[in-house]
């Protein structure tokens, strides 16, 4: 007889090991439903218990039992009907035809609707296409299949595990494969102590917020006008933060809609709801839109005095150029045009342009690594590791987050700028080059937002930290703490390092046809500002 501990349970270990660390953090979110629902689990037979883990981490909610085949659960119907006694499954459950077409195969739908079928040999598409139309009642599976003889069962439970993983993840993103995998090997997450101030869920209100928003974001991805959302949406407020990206967010998609259609007005009011990245731009060029130059003069100007990040300070300054010129008014100041150190190369046709440019380029002392954004961010998250997986309340509620829930936020540099000013003391002492070497040492392999472990090896750490300057190294890291989402892209293609002169130069590639885009004009200003040296290559094929 199978133990809890056998190899082949293993998904029901982990599933257990959820339950109970739901229950030694979350138990005030849970409702009296999940309360017994956590009890009453481990009470059942081991094959009851494994068949409804298998049934939770399947897709769908209606299952066949001639597919039901686990060798360690055995006899289907027997481990079912503990489940079936507290419907946590039912059933001969209605089923739309829909439903019904997700579970029979084409054969089997050409059987049993025989009479309903024009002749002619037609996909599985086509089949449920005709017949959806002549069938649009639910019926269980009897009704509809007389002679199928096959059970039907249906998962009822889903619902209330899904807000339990909701609740363990603080997200739906995430599911229950995260154990095996780390289980495996596969995925290795650092270990970052929870505390009872962690947790991203701080109340049960939370767990229903989250996924109100979710109905809402579903019923707009399926179809629903934005009207009909925002009223399922309602006077939506809430004081977590987690939560509140997300709402902003939907708003400013559903704002995007209304542009795309053409209701400027409504998509004008919706973005001025919203304080989404992103909607101080939209609402400049919905005004431009509608001809309100003067007011879409005065917002350019808010912005930059005040700027999210660079991508604004762009943007607005091309809109101020347009706008003076229309309302009659004196050019700005212009903004100096990038000087760009450009190399032109003649190569021939190869799959990737930035590989045959470094595979040209490199000398046997000088080796040109294809890095694109990997290498900057890798050596920052190398130096700040302890800052990044620092335990602050909402960044990490459970055991495998790949980076703090906040790193996009924009308070994310300021709650640890104490952590990152020790992290980043560290370029001016000259410890780094230990630091940096220990973590990538200790911490190899662990999953990170920074850190591509496979694209930045012991050899290239050594080559980076040999010839990049820690000047350097501080000018790339603070530009990343200022906005991580919008600087973590944009960086070139290439370097080049000379170890035995210390020295090294970045590269960006074009291809023919290719231009710079915004993000990387403003990395290669930044980089010429600070002097760091920096090419652009523009490439032509010889054939």
């Amino acid at each position: 007889m199978l133990t809890l501990d056998a190899p082949e349970l293993y998904y029901l270990a982990n599933f257990r090991k959820a339950l109970a660390w739901l229950d030694a953090h979350h138990r005030d979110l849970m409702d009296e439903a999940e309360h017994a629902f956590v009890a009453d689990f481990p009470q059942l037979p081991l094959p009851a218990q494994s068949l409804l883990v298998r049934l939770v981490m399947r897709k769908g909610v209606h299952f066949r039992v001639s597919k039901l085949r686990y060798a360690e659960i055995g006899d289907i119907p027997s481990a079912a009907a503990p489940l079936l006694e507290r419907s946590w499954l039912i059933d001969c459950a209605a089923l739309s035809f829909d439903e019904l077409g997700a579970l029979l195969l084409k054969d089997e739908l050409a059987v049993h609707f025989a009479r309903d079928l024009p002749g002619g040999n037609l996909k599985k598409s086509e089949v449920l296409d005709h017949l959806r139309e002549l069938h649009t009642e639910p019926r269980n599976l009897v009704d509809w299949c007389p002679q199928l003889h096959e059970r039907l069962l249906s998962l009822a439970i889903g619902p209330l595990c899904d807000r339990l993983r909701l609740m363990f993840f603080g997200n739906l993103a995430q599911d229950w494969s995260e154990f095996v995998l780390a289980d495996l090997g596969i995925f290795r997450y650092e270990q970052v102590p929870i505390k009872p101030g962690s947790r991203g869920f701080r109340h049960r209100q939370d767990v229903d917020d989250y996924l109100h928003l979710r109905v809402c974001r579903e019923a707009f991805d399926a179809g629903a006008s934005v009207p009909e959302v925002l009223r399922q949406l309602g006077e939506f407020s809430t004081d977590n933060p987690h939560i509140g990206n997300r709402h902003q967010r939907l708003l400013l998609q559903l704002a995007q809609h209304l542009e795309r259609a053409g209701e400027l007005d409504s998509a004008l009011m919706l973005y001025r709801d919203t304080h989404a990245p992103g909607s101080r731009q939209r609402q400049i060029r919905v005004l431009e839109r509608l001809g309100r130059d003067a007011e879409a003069l005065a917002l350019v100007d808010q912005v930059l005095k005040a700027p999210l990040n660079g991508e604004e300070v762009q943007l607005a300054e091309r809109a101020r150029t347009r706008l003076n010129k229309r309302l009659g008014l004196p050019p700005a100041t212009k903004v100096a045009k990038l000087i760009e150190d450009r190399l032109d190369l003649r190569l021939p046709r190869a799959a990737s342009v930035e590989l045959a440019v470094a595979m040209h380029l490199a000398e046997p002392d000088a080796p040109v690594h294809y890095v694109e954004n990997t290498l900057i961010c890798g050596l920052f998250g190398l130096l700040c590791w302890e800052a990044i997986f620092a335990p602050l309340p909402g960044a990490f509620f459970h055991p495998f987050h790949t980076g703090p829930v906040d790193l996009h936020r924009a308070d994310f540099h300021a709650r640890r700028s104490d952590l990152f000013a020790a992290c980043l003391a560290r370029l001016d002492d000259g410890s780094y080059i230990e630091a940096m070497r220990r973590t990538h040492a200790e911490k190899f392999g662990i999953q990170s937002p920074f850190v591509f472990w496979e694209l930045l090896d012991a050899e290239r750490l050594e080559q980076a930290l040999a010839c990049l300057p820690p000047q350097h190294l501080a000018a790339w890291f603070r530009r990343l703490l200022a906005d991580i989402r919008e600087n973590r892209a944009g960086m070139p293609d290439l370097i080049q390092f000379w170890p035995a002169e210390g020295r090294y130069r970045m590269i960006e590639v074009k291809g023919p046809g290719d231009r710079l885009q915004d993000n990387q004009k403003r990395w290669l200003a930044f980089c010429a500002e600070h002097g760091m040296p920096v090419s652009v290559c523009y490439v032509e094929w010889s054939e």
